[in-house]
């Protein structure tokens, strides 16, 4: 009786010793010595010496760790023991697997992590994130375009999908963002006041205007307040991630928006010609625009003045046959109301029997 207890002990023991152990099974081992391009490591409940390659210590953007012989460690299985050949382990499959679970429970939790931006492609940007290569889709940035100056940031997303078995990992920027403006929209909003200069940083920008970061919320700085000269688009005077200092020219607690105005950092040129121009005078302008109904003629920094079709000639004319945008023009001031932004202008009257226009000699384009 004693002798079939032995008997059957044994042979348990060595089924135990005898299980083998399939690719991606995670198994627990110590690590026996350093080999010439890797370790050799006991795989506990077996027999079996298997190989830890350095390839597969850590991922190639790392450098590879020294590892302690005795340290008792969890392997992933890369390839499993045949009559051939032996098992081959790996830390780095391991620490993709977990990071695999970590952003699939990020995503289920509705949690915010880290990113860091490595590469700007079409579309949008590639992310690192624990050593697995995310997408950031530029709908999903704060700034709607990817731009150079993202490149080495790490910045907050939210994690919209996380497939293993697809390798494909989606991110968004927006989210993270939403999530935390919520947050803590009421107490800036309180923090500000109308007329307040702040600091901020372009974030997006539209055809209509710019985003502009204020303390962790964005106000938007319109088209219209960029600039006291007519401009196409916010491009042309402003980029995605500079600095700007801006006055803040309401806040709507209810909708909770800031509108800002950069043009109104500087002097307004409509307060400027006040005394420096009169009807009558005849002035040297530049073409700004030309439109079916007239053209806008720059005569100072800031300041357009319109030249309707009907006062171009005596006779009836095309605009864009007259005149193109840039031209240097002579024109006659034929009303002047800076207080209400309006300047009225004319080309025939100069030319009218008695006129009694004054020339000036100063060029003001």
């Amino acid at each position: 009786m004693a002798q079939a207890t032995l008997d059957n002990f044994e042979k348990l023991l060595d089924e135990s010793f005898s299980k083998t152990n399939s690719v991606a099974d995670i198994v627990e081992g110590t690590i026996l010595k350093r080999e010439k391009d890797g370790y050799l490591v006991s795989v506990h409940g077996t027999k079996t010496e298997a190989f830890l390659p350095d390839r597969e210590i850590a991922s190639s953007s790392e450098e590879t760790p020294e590892l302690e012989i005795g340290d008792t460690k969890e392997f992933y299985v890369l390839k499993e023991e045949t009559d051939d050949d032996g098992m081959l382990l790996s830390l780095k499959r391991l620490a993709f697997a977990q990071a695999w679970a970590q952003l699939n429970d990020a995503k289920v939790q509705g949690d915010i992590i880290l990113a860091k931006v490595e590469k700007v492609v079409k579309g949008g940007v590639l992310v690192d994130v624990a050593g697995l290569k995310g997408f950031i889709p530029s709908s999903q940035l704060r700034t709607g375009t990817p731009f150079e100056g993202l490149l080495d940031q790490k910045i907050e997303v939210k994690v919209l999908e996380a497939d293993p078995k697809k390798n494909k990992l989606i991110l968004s920027q927006r989210q993270a963002i939403a999530e935390q403006r919520d947050q803590v929209v009421d107490n800036i909003l309180a923090s500000l006041e109308e007329g307040h200069v702040v600091k901020g940083q372009v974030v997006r920008i539209a055809d209509f205007g710019a985003f502009i970061d204020i303390n962790g919320i964005d106000g938007l700085l319109p088209i219209s307040e960029i600039s006291w000269s007519r401009i196409k688009h916010p491009s042309d005077v402003i980029s995605l991630g500079q600095e700007l200092e801006v006055k803040i020219i309401k806040i709507d607690n209810e909708l909770k928006r800031i509108s800002l105005s950069l043009k109104r950092m500087g002097e307004d040129p409509w307060q400027q010609i006040e005394g420096q121009f009169k009807e009558g005078q005849i002035i040297n302008g530049t073409v700004n625009k030309v439109t079916g109904f007239g053209a806008f003629i720059n005569i100072f920094p800031g300041v357009e003045a319109l030249l309707p079709v009907s006062e171009m000639a005596e006779e009836n004319v095309n605009p864009f046959n007259r005149f193109k945008v840039g031209d240097n023009v002579e024109v006659l001031i034929k009303k002047f109301t800076p207080q209400e932004h309006r300047i009225a202008l004319s080309i025939k009257d100069i030319n009218k029997d008695g006129a009694s226009a004054e020339k000036t000699s100063e060029n003001n384009d």
